[in-house]
């Protein structure tokens, strides 16, 4: 009641802040989290000093969903868009800092040599040749009446600049990753000259574990001696129980009463006559007006693809028989035999695909409108049905499907379930040799029917579905045994313990990062890693969530902030390495002599014999790969005994009998070619080099977690 009563006297308080916060966000919703935070929200990173603004981030943001027609979930678009906006900072500032510019003419001429602008007939002149005034007058009109095109082209520009870019700086970088004469020499050496000797090796398995003891603070300072090696971002480890609300076989008994019901004439409520399945003739209706859990299918269906424990019975029916319920792929159905014909059920068919802005999958440089790509179907059409043989060369010169393009615009056999429905309609239902243009999601298409097989009966169906679901009483029964569940976590740390004794199944997830939206087991699921980087979820934070079809109890387990892992975390990496320094200390001490044989007999082992071994492959008889021992070795003096080298797989004394060079040659460009070849191909790597060196702060997890 005290905690009512302050509220009640700070109330016009409160409403006043809240107010102005409300006031701010109406002007620009971003501008709600400055309120409260603005140390934070105006930017979401730092590249080399250079602020990333959340307006520019948003905005990167958005585009790059547009672009993608929506096919890629937040977190992945946030990713993307980050790393695009890094590259481009990062190598700008490269640029900048070697006096390099891209400039606008620079782009210009890339953008009037692609072969979209260059091969375009709008943008050419009488003689068939590409006039750039046309192309300029054309974006200055597209400036000035289609913002929509406009921002394209724009887009598809700065996107140009971009990659000039980022070619001009990896060019210069690639044109001194050369090599000098002197080192194909040293290659061609060290490649082949091959060593013999003997050596004595002693593996740390030698020295059993249990003899070496490492302390937790050894293990500290190692992380602290390779910090590199160390960094780790924040990340939470949970563990969860997931109630899957699943329909009992009272609830799947009642829905099928209910889907067979609806076969034949009924009375509703009021006693007015309900037409059933059986009866009716618009099924369109049909299914909206008794809420079919699925919509009309009006294409054709052959046998193998209804349901093969009905399928038989179907296709013995004559047209307006009934069928049903049957269960199929979580939903009892009714079927009714609406239309019976003949088709191939395969199909050998080529296109032409002319896409425009705002086709699906259309690349950024397509800013052709609907009415200009329909207008360039129609010619191409009007032009392959004069020369049939013009096809496949059209195809490759102006597909942008470049896949069949390439095949002169073949596509191979495919089924009836495989294209999209204007193509599939076409291409089943016309004959061999039928030319024609369809319009779909992706653009006009020219299609070309090359061969049709297995002509056989098809079905048209109308089917009226309803889901098989969990009831309310059997939803509100998951439910209790989750909040039950939740609160026995409350009173417990032993989560593993508690699931078993109630015989549910802890599942974990270790390891999420603050911008994962997985979570293993669970797929897509960003709120439960939100609230696992809130503020208050600390280790031992619990919640329920309610999920799609089920509900999950969710308890922090482990909490890792950004930094060195934790010598917890990081003990199972460096103990064996702390194990095999301290084991080789050990066997060091015990390889002492002046002779081979002497060593060996000392660790009760044998001198193993080495020959014409070389740096190129450094693997010695009997014991595997060992470079750094390999290496000693070609820099050994002849016939000396060298004690106590360290090797992957133990300590060795060694001693080189036989050093052979050889043959020298006349030059050595092959191998200077050879290296430098090598150098340059490695140029996809220039990228990742300059970003490590790069001062990065991140701040992008201020959007996505709230606290």
């Amino acid at each position: 009641m005290a905690i009512l009563s302050k509220i009640r006297e700070r109330s016009m308080f409160l409403i006043i802040i809240i107010g102005l916060a409300l006031f701010a966000f109406v002007l620009d919703p971003s501008t709600l989290g400055d309120f409260f935070n603005s140390s934070k929200v105006n930017e979401v990173g730092e590249v080399n000093g250079e602020k990333i603004s959340r307006q520019e981030f948003a905005q990167a943001l958005d585009q790059y969903k547009q672009q993608s027609g929506g096919r890629v979930s937040e977190m992945q678009a946030a990713k993307a868009v980050w790393s695009n906006i890094l590259r481009k900072k990062i190598y700008r500032n490269q640029l900048n800092e070697a006096g390099i510019t891209v400039g606008e003419q620079d782009v210009w001429n890339e953008v009037i040599n692609t072969s979209s602008v260059k091969n375009n007939p709008q943008f050419q002149n009488e003689a068939g040749l590409f006039d750039e005034f046309k192309f300029k007058q054309f974006l200055a009109d597209t400036k000035e009446n289609n913002k929509e095109l406009w921002s394209a082209w724009s887009n598809y520009m700065n996107q140009i600049k971009d990659n000039a870019e980022t070619n001009t700086y990896n060019k210069l970088v690639t044109a001194g990753l050369g090599a000098s004469l002197k080192e194909g020499e040293t290659e061609y050496l060290i490649e082949n000259t091959k060593l013999s000797g003997q050596f004595v090796y002693v593996p740390y398995t030698s020295i059993a574990d249990s003899l070496v003891q490492i302390k937790k603070s050894e293990v500290a300072s190692y992380i602290e001696d390779n910090e590199n090696e160390f960094k780790v971002d924040a990340t939470r480890d949970i563990s969860y129980v997931q109630f899957n609300i699943t329909a009992t076989s009272g609830d799947e008994e009642a829905i099928k009463q209910t889907v067979s019901s609806l076969i034949e004439n009924s009375l509703d409520r009021n006693n007015d006559t309900r037409i059933g399945l059986k009866n009716t003739t618009d099924y369109k209706e049909f299914l909206a007006e008794n809420n079919s859990d699925i919509n009309l299918d009006l294409g054709f269906k052959f046998n193998s693809s209804v349901n093969q424990t009905v399928a038989n019975a179907i296709f013995d029916g004559n047209e307006g028989a009934v069928f049903g319920p049957y269960k199929d792929q979580g939903f009892f159905k009714i079927s009714k035999i609406t239309a019976i014909s003949k088709m191939p059920d395969s199909v050998q068919a080529s296109h032409i695909l002319i896409p425009f802005l705002g086709s699906q999958r259309a690349t950024p440089d397509v800013t052709r409108t609907k009415e200009q790509a329909e207008k360039l179907a129609d010619s191409i059409l009007t032009v392959v049905k004069r020369r049939r043989a013009k096809f496949a060369s059209i195809a490759k010169d102006m597909s942008s499907d470049l896949g069949s393009g390439a095949k002169g615009g073949d596509l191979g056999w495919f089924n009836y379930s495989t294209m999209t429905p204007a193509f599939r309609d076409y291409s089943f239902t016309n004959k061999k040799g039928a030319v024609g243009v369809v319009e779909t999601p992706f653009g006009f298409h020219i299609i070309r029917v090359d061969a049709t097989k297995n002509n056989q009966k098809v079905l048209k169906l109308a089917t009226f579905a309803r889901k098989i679901v969990p009831s309310e009483a059997t939803e509100n029964d998951f439910f209790q045994k989750a909040e039950q569940f939740a609160l026995a976590v409350s009173k417990t740390t032993d989560y593993s313990a508690l699931a078993k004794e109630n015989k549910y199944t802890l599942k974990s997830a270790v390891g999420l990062k603050v911008l994962d939206e997985n979570v293993p087991g669970l797929g897509n699921q960003r709120q439960i890693v939100s609230w696992a980087f809130k503020g208050d979820s600390d280790k031992g934070a619990f919640n329920r969530f309610d999920l799609e079809g089920s509900y999950v109890v969710a308890v922090v387990t482990a909490n890792t902030e950004k930094g060195l892992l934790s010598v917890e975390k990081a003990v199972s990496r460096v103990r064996p390495i702390l194990l095999n320094e301290k084991k080789a200390a050990l066997i060091i001490e015990r390889l002492k002599g002046s002779a081979l044989q002497e060593v060996a007999k000392a660790n009760n082992t044998t001198v193993r014999t080495a020959n014409s071994i070389n740096l190129k492959n450094s693997s010695l008889v009997g014991v595997g790969a060992e470079p750094l021992v390999v290496g000693a070795m070609y820099s050994a003096e002849l016939d000396k005994v060298y004690n106590g080298v360290v090797g992957n797989r133990g300590v060795f004394s060694f001693v080189i009998n036989k050093r052979e060079l050889p043959t020298a040659l006349p030059n050595y460009e092959a191998n200077r070619k050879k290296i430098s070849a090598s150098r340059k191909n490695m140029t996809g790597k220039i990228y990742e080099a300059i970003k490590s060196a790069s001062e990065i702060e991140d701040n992008r997890a201020n959007m996505y977690v709230s606290n």
